[in-house]
């Protein structure tokens, strides 16, 4: 088992906020993942590569207050955050996490924004796990270099997701032992403005005065709105399966598979999908993780659990670990990385709800009965 809490940069289990934790990607790792060599611009447009070229930017989902009302503008988030993950029953590890609550200051930018700036990620690798490794060190960085962050973050995280997948591209051509894919979910807090951008089945649940509020779809071959475009792609759901190779409709990498991107188009999709709303004073925490847990949670489940366990500690890396724990007990049987971020200094509240008032009736013969008895002591 392995975690974090509130640190800038990638993940180890155990890691204090008073330091930066170990890099789990070695030097000559570093060397091999270096994109000093790939040409990949930050420009004003949206970079899609050729083979996403069918995947609409309309597609971005943008919703902006989720039902809540939104006088809370004085609201200012106390972000803290903490991580934990685990092989589970798998015999290799390929789940990949980071949690960087100061991410303008961890990547040498001034910060413009009033409040928190933060960046929070899990990578769920598969056929290996150079790919999460890759998109880890690389999505954060592709964003922060954009000339438009923050100002047009939607744009630029998007976009970040498309140069990443590129850069991962080129990269291959250069080793093919860094054959594999990975799906990739990021969130960042940029003052009150919360954006989650997924590309896969990894998922993001925002508690809301107790409410669990999804703040991403995964992105699942057998879902409607998948399966149109994979096949307007000319490729095929077999079996719950991508052309009958993957159980995911989006991810980074994979261009070792046949028929899945190219340059003249392909089914498989690095493009996220998006959704922002704006952090009010009821938005206790954020549960960000990789598949496993979401194979023995739902939702409302996993916000109840994460809810119970911060009132009793008010610990986020301590609630990570809780979740990661209970997902082995029920038998979770992928790899687990989850990512509790709380935005507030006091532990989420105990809601009360309201005594429902007791509607009382009497019936025709019981006020026949009442008036007689009215009556007879009238006289």
């Amino acid at each position: 088992m392995e975690g974090s809490k509130g640190f800038g940069g990638i993940g180890e289990n155990g890691s204090s906020s008073e330091g930066r934790p170990p890099n789990p990607l070695s030097e000559a790792c570093r060397q091999r993942f270096s994109i000093d060599n790939v040409t990949v611009s930050c420009k004003k447009t949206l970079v899609r590569h050729q083979s996403l070229v069918k995947t609409r930017t309309s597609d971005i989902s943008v919703e902006p207050d989720l039902g809540v009302e939104n006088h809370n503008t004085d609201f200012i988030p106390i972000v803290r955050s903490g991580a934990w993950k685990d092989i589970g029953f798998r015999t290799s590890m390929e789940d990949v996490y980071i949690c960087i609550d100061n991410f303008m200051s961890d990547y040498g930018l001034n910060n413009v924004v009033s409040g928190p700036n933060s960046f929070y990620g899990v990578f769920d690798g598969h056929g290996g796990k150079h790919a999460a490794d890759f998109a880890c060190l690389h999505l954060p960085k592709f964003i922060v270099e954009d000339e438009d962050f923050p100002r047009e973050i939607e744009r630029v995280v998007a976009s970040a997701f498309l140069q990443t997948d590129a850069a991962f591209a080129k990269a291959c051509s250069l080793d093919t032992a860094l054959a594999s894919g990975t799906t990739a979910l990021a969130a960042l807090v940029i003052g009150r403005l919360l954006v989650v951008a997924n590309a896969g089945d990894c998922r993001a649940v925002l508690c809301r005065r107790g409410k669990a509020i999804e703040m991403s779809r995964d992105h699942k071959p057998t879902c409607s709105k998948e399966r149109k475009r994979i096949e307007a792609s000319g490729g095929h759901v077999f079996d719950g399966y991508l052309n009958g190779l993957l159980n995911v409709a989006r991810a980074i990498g994979d261009w070792h598979m046949e028929e899945m991107k190219g340059t003249d188009g392909g089914p498989l999709s690095a493009e996220p999908e998006l959704m922002t709303t704006e952090l009010t004073a009821e938005d206790e925490f954020l549960i960000i993780g990789c598949d496993g847990l979401w194979d023995v949670f739902r939702s409302q489940n996993a916000v109840d659990f994460a809810r119970r366990r911060l009132q009793e500690h008010n610990d986020p890396l301590t609630c990570s670990k809780d979740l990661v724990d209970e997902a082995l007990k029920r038998k979770s049987g992928d790899n687990l990385a989850v990512v509790v971020v709380c935005f507030r200094s006091e532990p989420p509240p105990n809601l009360i709800a309201p005594r429902p008032r007791v509607h009382r009736s009497f019936s025709a013969e019981g006020l026949r009965e009442l008036q007689s008895i009215l009556d007879s002591l009238a006289n």
